[in-house]
């Protein structure tokens, strides 16, 4: 397979079209669960990882010396973007992402940049550019961002949340303001994912990975308009997965934001969504990542619901139906990963 080859089984997949059998990967891949990882993270922090080309190559490359996917992910994080923004970011061991300066006031967010991603990022594009060479012929490359709702409560919040409730004060009492917030990040993120794009990335994920704490009408109302702004502004025809949790009550919605692929976590079954999506989109999901600490008669099982539910109908991806946990044995993902090639390889 050359370097433009579309002949990958993902890539193939999110075009619905036939494929030998089903593609897999996993989000989160790359990182805490794999031992070389560990050690790495020794050595450098998280942030270094992510705005250091070498490293982050290297570890988006780890997963692939034990399991056999499909496609590999840049390593980084949703939040890089924010920082280039004028956001003080910190990721602190067992808390995760913290910033010390959250958007509370018009003021906070007049300060905050559109960021150019060759200024402010410029170490994600060198990544991209390095991975392509090395993957070349191996498996095509997914490029990502979080979308604006999910980087908005970041922001707003300070970190991560269990109700959400500075970012709905601010939907619901300063609605200006937040669409203001909402739509220099949506800027932001069309300009980074089109800079992956043109650095090689093969496909493009987006995350919206809290927002599944809204309701469908304020989904529709202050969210999916800038969703759909950054996925209908990412240019070269790369496929376009869009992915949020909790969104079993309004995947129509999501739908409507945009995206070839939808994904889906483990909390609808994948037959169910794909109906209320409708066959023209593709679906990416959804296996329950807990049970990768199961047994592998649960793995199997599992992945055979799975499979059975998409029919080897074209445009299924199968995928966890979020992150891989930290403490996954790498053989029960390598395990995973083999039982769903095998059960699903077409006659």
């Amino acid at each position: 397979m050359g370097k433009n080859s579309g002949d990958y089984r993902f890539l193939k997949a999110c075009r619905k079209e036939e494929v030998d059998c089903t593609p897999v990967w996993m989000m989160r891949q790359a990182g805490r669960y794999l031992p070389k990882y560990r050690k790495m993270r020794e050595k450098h922090s998280f942030l270094e990882m992510c705005k250091t080309p070498e490293l982050a190559v290297e570890v988006t490359l780890q997963p692939f010396e034990l399991i056999d996917l499909d496609a590999a992910i840049l390593y980084s994080d949703i939040l890089i973007p924010v920082e280039a923004m004028g956001i003080d970011l910190e990721f602190i061991e067992s808390r995760g992402p913290v910033i010390h300066n959250p958007v509370r006031t018009l003021a906070d967010i007049k300060k905050l940049k559109v960021v150019d991603p060759y200024e402010g990022v410029p170490f994600v594009m060198e990544a991209i550019k390095i991975l392509r060479r090395e993957l070349d012929g191996k498996a095509p490359l997914i490029g990502f961002s979080g979308v604006p709702f999910t980087l908005a409560s970041y922001m707003i919040e300070g970190g991560a949340s269990k109700n959400y409730l500075e970012a709905k004060q601010m939907m619901y009492n300063a609605p200006a303001m937040f669409h203001e917030l909402m739509q220099k990040i949506t800027d932001t993120v069309i300009a980074y994912l089109n800079a992956q794009v043109d650095a090689g990335a093969q496909a493009i994920q987006v995350f919206d990975s809290w927002v599944g704490c809204l309701t469908p009408q304020d989904y529709k109302k202050y969210v999916l308009p800038y969703s759909k702004q950054v996925l209908d502004s990412i240019k070269g025809g790369v496929p376009r997965i869009h992915f949020g949790t909790g969104t079993a009550g309004f995947l129509d919605l999501l739908k409507e934001a945009g995206g070839d692929i939808i994904g889906v976590d483990w909390r609808i079954d994948l037959d169910t969504a794909w109906e209320i999506l409708g066959h023209d989109v593709g679906v990416q999901g959804n296996f329950d990542s807990s049970k990768l600490f199961g047994t592998e008669e649960i793995i199997e099982e599992s992945v055979k619901d799975i499979l059975d539910r998409a029919g080897n109908r074209p445009g299924h991806i199968f995928n966890l139906g979020h992150g891989i946990q930290p403490k996954t044995p790498p053989e029960k993902a390598a395990f995973l990963v083999d039982t769903v090639h095998r059960l699903s390889r077409r006659k």
